[in-house]
């Protein structure tokens, strides 16, 4: 099955938030976006408002482009720290407990998950 890089996105992102519902996590915001970019997914874990990176990568291609991990540098860090600040902003009740998390997903010629590994506190 051939899949365009936005259905792959789609695939992974959707696959981030059922694993973070199931490990307790509430979705607050999915492609939150402003002038300035996009966030991925925006979590709350208790007291932590979690900001989320989905990175996915298909397993067949995984060599070519290097693992999903790799692709969070530190450019992309400091664009979503600046995302994150502007998100902040549009709150209410701002919230002093922030964190980071990438969460690498892998999905296989079919669409499914073949692996996947999130990173907590990822920077």
């Amino acid at each position: 099955m051939s899949f365009d890089r936005g259905a792959v996105g789609r695939i992974g992102e959707d696959t981030a938030c059922r694993l973070l519902e199931t490990a307790g996590y509430a979705i607050v915001d999915r492609n939150w976006r402003c002038k300035l970019g996009e966030l991925d997914i925006v979590a709350r874990q208790g007291e932590v408002l979690v900001f989320v990176e989905v990175r996915t990568r298909r397993t067949a291609t995984l060599g070519q482009y290097g693992t999903a991990e790799e692709s969070v540098d530190f450019r992309k860090q400091t664009k979503l720290r600046t995302l994150a600040q502007a998100y902040v902003k549009t709150l209410k009740q701002p919230t002093q407990r922030l964190r980071f998390d990438v969460v690498a997903i892998y999905i296989d010629d079919d669409g499914k998950m073949d692996r996947y590994k999130h990173y907590e506190y990822a920077f």
